[in-house]
């Protein structure tokens, strides 16, 4: 599959065509482009509040002007931006536009923003289609000339997109074609390629280290388990001890014997989103050299049924010694989580961040739009990470985690029970992972926007890759500060 490419444009005259992108302030700067007819044209346009022209140039070469409405609040006014750049795309596909350069005319520039949602809204998966070219409408490529962004900005923004799409495209395998053993491949793949180090633990050595939650999980899959273990630390890092990155890579989930309904099952292949966004940032954090220590941790199975399932009311002892009754076999990511949890201890890290399409009760309670966390991190991360939320529109909101919550964990026979009594249930998950911690922790539950059944904006239908944008913002901002 072809994926939109994002370029500097060479200087001196293009032959590509032209799209202008322009605010009301900015318009007196399109009589650059412009004729004094389009100008008069435009004006009287915009005074009727339209946004988008098309003037044909010789050779039939298409000039677009396009003319951004108005926000003053900088929380919304890139989000905006790429709501235009998604909008656009619907118009340049119209006209079959395949290529253009991108100019700003703007007294405000917003133009990565708005080049962002149209590459963002031009993806597709086409992978198992027997004549994908007959699908295909990608966008090829958008050339920023230098009034618009620099060469930097537009290669740094091309390596966090790649690094969405393979989160999109890993999410979006079928469990057919994309088991424990292939996600791992991803890992060792990606690490080759982009300069980050990994080593996969297969069944042998999670044995050896008692990771009984992971364990338990996989026991009913004929695939092995596998621990990802991966690491980037450029000599510049500028933290002194380790970030940790947490991913729930379970990569397909039938709730084992606690069985899901059919209607919440047939798109359970998006339970590695967590994975996939660990995997995602490693990408784009190496390609583009961010001076942060980073150390990612990746349990991955699947959760199936057969004669070796692990049964509800069954007593499993997690790598950390502690022992969970497990009363309810779907709630088998906090159980891997768990294990992956303990075993970060040994980094002593500064921050752990764990990501998990975790509870069906986050996305009751909050929908799509939004990421629930929690956690022991100080409010001065916590504030970080809610702005780099607001920076890329991948919006956070915190939820309590409260010790009485806790007390819905107690075990008759053992150490923890894994669920709840049902209420809070994105909560109570929470609390059971906070057992396995000793450092400054956050788990981001991101059950509903990391896959959509329908498109939303330039967040196209399933897998969104959530978290990639967001933990990029946060980590070049976190080595920064």
């Amino acid at each position: 599959m072809k994926r939109v490419q994002l370029a500097a444009a060479p200087e001196g005259p293009t032959s590509e065509h032209q799209l202008i992108l322009s605010d009301k302030a900015g318009i007196s700067r399109l009589s650059s482009w412009l004729t004094d007819a389009e100008m008069v044209y435009v004006e009287q346009a915009v005074a009727r509040d339209a946004h988008r022209y098309f003037f044909i140039r010789p050779e039939g070469k298409m000039l677009v002007v396009h003319v951004l409405k108005a926000q003053s609040d900088p929380r919304f006014a890139l989000e905006e931006a790429r709501l235009a750049g998604n909008e656009m795309l619907r118009d340049l596909r119209l006209h079959k536009i395949e290529d253009f350069t991108l100019y700003n005319a703007c007294e405000n520039n917003r133009s990565l923003a708005y080049a962002e949602g149209m590459a963002l809204g031009s993806y597709q998966f086409l992978k198992y289609y027997s004549h994908p070219e007959k699908k295909e409408k990608a966008l090829r490529t958008i050339r920023f000339n230098t009034s618009a962004a620099s060469a930097a900005e537009v290669l740094e923004l091309h390596i966090v997109l790649e690094a969405v799409f393979l989160a999109r495209d890993m999410v979006n395998e079928p469990h057919s074609h994309f088991n424990a053993h292939h996600l791992s491949e991803v890992v060792r793949d990606s690490a080759y390629r982009y300069g980050f180090s990994a080593e996969i633990l297969d069944k042998d050595k999670i044995e050896n280290l008692n990771m009984g939650g992971l364990l338990a999980v996989s026991r009913a899959s004929s695939a092995p388990p596998k621990f990802c273990i991966l690491e980037w630390k450029p000599a510049d890092a500028r933290n002194a001890k380790p970030l940790v990155l947490v991913g729930k890579g379970v990569v397909y989930d039938t709730g084992g014997l606690s069985l899901k309904p059919t209607e919440g099952m047939d798109y359970m292949k998006c339970d590695m989103a967590g994975a996939a966004t660990v995997i995602g940032i490693f990408t784009a954090a190496a390609r583009n050299r961010l001076p942060v220590h980073l150390v990612g941790l990746i349990p991955a199975s699947d959760n199936l049924i057969g004669s070796n399932a692990i049964l509800p009311g069954d007593v499993i002892r997690m790598h950390s010694g502690t022992t969970v009754e497990v009363l309810n076999t779907d709630a088998e990511g906090r159980l891997l989580l768990a294990d992956a949890l303990h075993y970060a201890k040994q980094y002593k890290p500064g921050l752990v961040l764990d990501l998990a399409t975790l509870t069906g009760a986050a996305v009751r309670a909050l929908g799509n739009q939004v990421i629930c966390y929690m956690g022991t991190a100080g409010d001065d991360v916590k504030k970080d990470l809610e702005q780099s939320g607001w920076n890329t529109y991948e919006r956070m909101v915190e939820l309590p985690l409260w010790k009485e919550f806790g007390d819905d964990l107690k075990s008759n026979i053992a150490d923890l029970r894994n669920v709840g009594s049902g209420n809070a249930g994105m909560i109570t998950a929470g609390k059971f992972l906070e057992h396995f911690t000793d450092y400054p922790w956050l788990h981001l539950d991101i059950a509903g926007p990391a896959y959509l059944r329908t498109a939303n904006g330039y967040r196209t239908k399933d897998g969104t890759g959530v978290g990639v944008r967001l933990l990029y913002d946060f980590l070049k901002n976190y080595a920064t500060n």
